[in-house]
């Protein structure tokens, strides 16, 4: 795993490894809009974690996942304020610490 400095540093690596979809958060699964399919906790893994403290403020914070799905789709799911912050179930909550 790399130590980056910014999250831009890191989502660029990451996508050259082949992290190329873009993940939202939703509070049942993971939504890829570009492939319109959602993704459920029992089907992805989370390969790789990384945080990020904004400098001016606690409220700037965001972590950066790279995720596999089952069927093979590689991507990212940024959030801002960390999966605690979320309204999402246990199983996310879990599969995301």
């Amino acid at each position: 795993m790399n130590n980056y400095d910014t999250l831009s540093e890191a989502i660029n690596d990451l996508q050259g490894k082949g992290y190329t979809y873009d993940f939202n958060l939703k509070p049942e699964c993971l939504e890829c809009a570009s492939l319109k399919i959602e993704i459920r906790p029992e089907d992805f893994q989370v390969e790789e974690v990384y945080r990020f403290e904004g400098m001016s403020s606690t409220d700037d914070n965001s972590v950066l996942y790279a995720i596999s799905s089952k069927n093979g789709i590689k991507g990212l799911l940024v959030d801002a304020y960390g999966v605690y912050a979320e309204n999402i179930s246990e199983a996310m909550r879990k599969k995301l610490r």
